[in-house]
């Protein structure tokens, strides 16, 4: 039987689009196959932030940023916490994609038309000893252009593809099978759905319209991860979490639901590490969803207090922006699935921005005038349209009504105001002098030693019941899915391995269902600005292996 084309991708999203594109500059003849519609291309990534984790940069070295490979590797292993025996393969993935960051990656991403933000963000700063989890100084450089403009200079390789030739785009086609001829994967079968015209990440329709088979030398996989399939999420939720959810919100379309994964594994594949995942406890239901369950992440400065749902302060270092999943897992033993964020009008002005390329219009657009506009003071537009609409979002100029609100809209009356208002004063007390043992008073002022954070991101600090500061805000949270954090182990060359460590034939992996490489390049957690660039790295890596195979 001939071949339709030398590589089959599944997954039009930026790992997908990445490996196309390389295996385009080789030459190779491809199909590119996504049960999307057109107009979802890009995948995720489209509604991303773009934040790009880098190391020793020109933008850090303009911020007086002191960064090194040695202390990113340092970080990385504190945070990623290896040890499995299947962890192989993903701390030689870690390694490579460390000197990656630290190497070629920002010069190969200039070359092609990407530009940074010049001020760095400070992600997952940790909080614990110097081997422990975290960054040790900012690496989060946010792309000019957000998620889309990440994603533009892939789209634009691919598409040149399609104009040599070389490309072919089969959006609309569900993968429902691998099979085998001659000893290796090469037949990619499934359903062709009806047309839809469904704006990008609204649901589709499953309406089946005919089916499809298609021959290939090899098949790469780049479907994304279970983020939007909230019963398999359960399903893998590890006991060190505590007990799953009752309620989550969704931070990625309907239609990741992590499908795919199964059918490579019942190929043959691998998948490891499958209770490792990436989910945010700064999630808010948005006002204004795209998909069904739609949550926003805050991505908040330091100086929101923190209180579980019976109002008490998190434990440190629980504080905004420095352990995502110790944050989760504390709340988790709990037994309540939401928290709050107390803070005044002053400090949602300064540090509250919120995750997505649709929530930031100004950088996004790449607009160096509205950027300019969020210096001028008052919340930026996108966080004030949640503080008119949001149901998340409630504005007090006194502490008890502001209580008295928070137990009405969670139906409970959790919240004591005379305990929590003894926290708060007892807090605010530390602002008044030079000296402090609350370490979130610490976090602020060190915060603020950093001139990115200080020019944008951390409020002067002030005391919360201060009047001039306020009014005083709530904001409750919900847990946010998001990343997989396993997926198919694959070894360096992004080959897919079988449960008897040798490659499954014919078959490559890359992005989310590959753990963004080996299958669980971050270990436990997530360094942040590391998920677009992992679909890069093992994307690239994917196609150029590939190439090289069915040459």
């Amino acid at each position: 039987m001939a071949y339709d084309a030398d590589v089959i991708v599944i997954g039009a999203g930026l790992a997908g689009l990445a490996a196309t594109a390389e295996l385009v500059d080789a030459g190779r003849k491809v199909i590119l196959i996504d049960q999307e519609p057109e107009q979802s291309i890009g995948g995720q990534a489209h509604w991303s932030f773009g934040g790009l984790f880098l190391v020793d940069s020109p933008e850090q070295r303009r911020l007086r940023i002191r960064d090194s490979h040695a202390l990113a590797w340092q970080d990385w292993l504190g945070t990623a916490g290896f040890d499995r025996p299947e962890d192989h393969w993903p701390r030689k993935w870690a390694e490579a994609y460390v000197d990656f960051a630290a190497g070629e990656k920002r010069s190969w991403l200039h070359r092609q038309g990407l530009r940074l933000f010049p001020v760095v963000g400070w992600a997952e700063r940790g909080g614990y000893d110097a081997t422990g989890h975290g960054n040790s100084v900012p690496r989060f450089h946010i792309t000019w252009g957000t998620g889309p403009g990440i994603v533009a200079p892939f789209e634009r390789r691919v598409r040149a593809g399609v104009a040599r030739g070389l490309v072919e785009l089969r959006f609309r086609h569900r993968v429902t099978g691998l099979a085998r001829s001659a000893g290796s994967v090469d037949t990619v079968s499934g359903e062709v759905l009806v047309p839809s015209a469904a704006e990008r990440g609204t649901p589709s329709s499953r309406e089946v319209a005919g089916a499809f088979e298609l021959r290939a030398q090899a098949v790469i996989v780049t479907s994304g991860g279970i983020g939007g399939n909230h019963d398999l999420v359960r399903a893998n939720w590890p006991e060190r979490l505590g007990t799953p959810p009752r309620r989550m919100l969704s931070g990625v379309p309907a239609h990741v639901d992590g499908k795919m994964l199964g059918i490579a594994e019942a190929a043959g594949g691998r998948i490891i590490n499958r209770d490792r995942m990436w989910h945010y406890t700064e999630g808010i239901d948005n006002w204004n969803p795209i998909w069904p369950m739609h949550g926003i992440r805050i991505l908040s400065g330091p100086s929101p207090l923190w209180l579980d749902a019976t109002g008490k302060r998190l434990p440190v270092p629980l504080f905004p922006g420095f352990d995502t999943l110790g944050t989760l897992e504390h709340i988790m033993r709990t037994g309540h699935d939401h928290t709050w964020f107390v803070l005044t009008r002053k400090i949602i002005e300064k540090e509250f921005t919120l995750s997505g390329s649709e929530q930031n219009p100004d950088l996004t657009g790449k607009s160096i005038r509205d950027v300019l506009g969020r210096a001028r003071g008052g919340a930026p537009g996108p966080v004030q349209a949640f503080m008119d609409h949001g149901v998340d979002f409630l504005v007090e100029r006194s502490l008890g009504t502001l209580v008295r609100r928070m137990n009405e809209l969670t139906g409970e009356p959790l919240i004591d105001e005379a305990a929590l208002r003894g926290e708060i004063v007892a807090r605010d007390r530390e602002i008044a002098h030079p000296f402090t043992k609350d370490l979130q008073v610490t976090a602020m002022r060190g915060a603020r030693k950093y001139l990115g954070d200080r020019l944008i991101r951390t409020a002067a600090p002030h005391r919360l019941l201060d009047p001039k500061a306020g009014p005083l805000i709530a904001v409750r949270l919900s847990i946010l899915t998001r990343k997989t954090l396993g997926g198919l182990e694959t070894d360096l060359s992004s080959r897919v391995l079988g449960e008897d460590g040798a490659p499954l034939p014919g078959v490559y992996a890359a992005g989310e269902a590959a753990g963004f490489g080996g299958g669980g390049v971050h270990g436990y957690r997530s360094l942040e600005g590391t998920f677009l660039g992992g679909c890069l790295f093992s994307g690239r890596t994917a196609g150029r292996a590939a190439a090289k195979a069915v040459a």
